[in-house]
């Protein structure tokens, strides 16, 4: 079980951010926090490079991302090499997502999911090791370049 977290967002999900780092702190977690530190509008990829360059330097830390649809700042995550990160809204999906994606990075769409549906997603994450085998090969073609 993973028990470092990074956590990023834009305005948007600022809130739901920060009532997920006071939980997992609670529950004896590292969080970091890149950004952003208000409900001022801001721009996610900000955020999404600053997670993912720290990921890099920290691969033993798992990244959560926060926008509005975590559509934008999916995208942005992904265009990282090795970084890995998944939209998620289902506790299943971010399951399968560790499981056979090895994926890095939580996306949470903050419009669409309740703080305590975050908090079970989170926990499928964290607590979901990547099953490899079969996996392995698939998961190393993400990585043209």
């Amino acid at each position: 079980m993973q028990k470092n977290i990074v956590f990023g967002s834009d305005h948007a999900g600022y809130e739901l951010k920060n009532d997920l780092q006071k939980d997992f702190l609670v529950q004896g977690y590292t969080c970091l926090d890149v950004g952003t530190y208000s409900l001022d509008s801001t721009d996610y990829p900000n955020y999404a490079h600053a997670l993912s360059a720290m990921l890099l330097k920290n691969p033993y830390y798992l990244g959560v991302l926060i926008c509005g649809s975590g559509n934008g700042i999916a995208m942005t995550a992904n265009k990282h090499a090795h970084i890995r990160a998944a939209l998620c809204w289902e506790v299943e999906i971010a399951r399968l997502a560790r499981l056979h994606n090895n994926a890095n990075v939580l996306v949470l769409p903050a419009r669409f999911v309740s703080l305590e549906k975050a908090k079970e997603i989170l926990q499928a994450f964290l607590h979901t090791d990547f099953e490899g085998g079969r996996h392995e090969a698939r998961v190393k073609k993400i990585n043209l370049f």
